[in-house]
């Protein structure tokens, strides 16, 4: 019996060991990519090595954490391909050799794209635009992760970070507690340092929240900055894919790779051509010198976290910031109209997109019954309201879902412009999230999340920052503004990112009192 409990000791601190023990002989969880391209650089490191930690790391760690559904079995030769590049002097760019997880509602021609749904366990016939453009920067495609199924579009009360393919994703830091959704996967795995870089989506705060509950970085990206051809759809109005890493830099780095137009996606279109190129070239340590930030507290989120909200601010003002009390007006007026336009959207859009999937159910009524014959996926999302919701909206030509939308749209641009030109403001700084609640598939999430509404409808870019703790739990601070505004939120990320060093390690617990 001692040399079976031994054992069972020795294989839990194995599968729990810190990023710091990598073999690679540095802090993996602390490395940005720039460290890594400067340690490649001097022939300390290549790609194939850097790979190679990261599954491993998945093969040890990801049994606790669920965050990753597949990897690439092609990964070990696109970090060869890479290190054959820099061989020849013949780089992409700061993302070559650099290991991306992708959310799996992001078509990989490769890899089955699921949305978490076993009605789509098929591969898509291309890659989506964004995975190309990752490709074309010399990233690796290091696999798939799992997320909230149809991106938590499916059930009236939800439990973020479950899919009938992954089944359930758990915080790194307190594992019966949830990561939130839906780019629950992405954020989890990049927590736990199982990738060095990962892209989720967000119609409405899938990437600022997972990301604010796991202690890690999610930009959500100015609506059309982005492509969202190949991705698997909630609303064309305000879906909008992200980077999401441990610093800003690597997200910034990313963004860069990511963005343009794209013919197949009209929101592209509006893409400014003096947007910048390189987002990571105009991080300033000291960005919030003269800055002038809003402060939108949202006590509904609690007292602990306005506490993390009040050291927020004084971290800001040492570095320079003028700091005001703000409140963004329409909130209520937004929450009333955003889920019945969200419900005409997904029905026209989702249509669209499973019409170029072959091999799976060729519309909305078809997954309604897919589901209704598949025990696997009535475990947990027990019910499928949403879905059947959205299939007897109005259409996407009725008179009153328009007025609703133009309504809902401008509301949302005026709650973030009006309070910017009122205060004379550079951003408004919210906090991103509540403390994890615990995961419980019979009550579902209990999310009061409502600073990502404004940004998310208005299509304007929001990153959320690592700001504190309350306990164990992480707490996430977000940077918002105009639209295109995306270089600017990032500088301000880096800069409070750099002052406050709130960031540390999961300690993967199993759980709190």
């Amino acid at each position: 019996m001692r040399k079976v409990a031994l054992l069972v000791a020795l294989l839990s601190f194995v599968s729990m060991a810190p990023a710091s023990a990598s073999g690679l002989g540095f802090d993996l969880d602390a490395a940005t990519i720039p460290d890594l391209q400067a340690r490649m650089a001097r022939g300390k490191l290549d790609s194939v090595r850097l790979t190679s930690a990261y599954v491993d790391r998945i093969r040890s760690i990801d049994p606790k954490v669920r965050a990753v559904l597949v990897v690439n079995p092609a990964v070990r030769a696109e970090a060869a391909e890479s290190d054959a590049r820099r061989r020849a002097g013949r780089l992409r760019g700061p993302l070559d050799g650099i290991p991306v997880l992708l959310k799996d509602n992001i078509n990989t021609r490769s890899m089955d794209t699921t949305a978490g749904s076993r009605a789509l366990r098929t591969k898509p016939p291309a890659d989506a635009e964004l995975v190309k453009r990752l490709r074309a920067a010399g990233a690796v495609v290091l696999g798939k992760a799992n997320l909230s199924e149809w991106a938590n579009f499916r059930a009236a009360k939800p439990t973020s970070g479950w899919s009938g393919v992954g089944g359930q994703t758990h915080n790194p830091y307190v594992l019966d507690r949830n990561p939130c959704g839906s780019s629950a996967g992405s954020a989890a795995a990049v927590a736990a340092s199982l990738s060095q870089v990962a892209i989720g989506s967000e119609t409405d705060g899938s990437v600022v929240c997972p990301a604010g509950m796991t202690g890690t970085v999610g930009h959500k990206p100015s609506l059309g900055l982005v492509s969202r051809t190949g991705v698997v759809p909630i609303s064309a109005e305000q879906d909008t894919a992200g980077p999401m890493a441990r610093s800003v830099v690597d997200v910034a780095i990313t963004l860069s790779a990511l963005q343009g137009r794209d013919h197949a996606d009209p929101a592209t279109w509006r893409y400014p051509v003096t947007q910048p190129r390189d987002y990571a070239a105009l991080l300033r340590p000291d960005a919030l010198r003269g800055a002038r930030i809003g402060l939108w507290r949202l006590p509904v989120l609690g007292p602990d976290v306005d506490a993390v909200m009040s050291r927020a601010a004084e971290v800001l003002k040492r570095r320079g910031a003028t700091v005001v009390e703000v409140d963004l007006p329409y909130q209520a007026r937004l929450a009333e109209l955003e889920f019945p336009a969200l419900l005409t959207e997904f029905h026209r859009d989702i249509d669209k997109y499973l019409a170029g999937r072959p091999g799976v159910p060729r519309d909305l009524a078809a997954l309604i019954a897919y589901n209704r014959s598949d025990p696997l996926e009535q475990t947990c999302f027990a019910g499928q309201e949403l879905f059947e919701q959205a299939l007897v909206a109005p259409g996407p030509t009725d008179p009153g879902y328009l007025a609703q939308r133009a309504e809902l749209t401008d509301l949302a641009k005026r709650s973030i412009d009006e309070v910017v030109a009122q205060y004379r403001l550079d951003a408004i700084a919210a906090p991103t999230n509540p403390p994890a609640w615990k995961t419980d598939c019979a009550t579902g999430d209990n999310d009061v999340i409502p600073s990502s509404t404004p940004a998310a409808v208005a299509g304007y870019p929001a990153v959320t920052v690592p700001s504190g703790f309350v306990g164990e739990l992480p707490v996430g601070i977000s940077f918002m503004a105009g639209q295109w505004a995306d270089a600017r939120v990032l500088s301000l990320g880096a800069a409070y990112e750099r002052a406050a060093n709130a960031r540390r390690a999961p300690s993967y617990l199993p759980t709190i009192g």
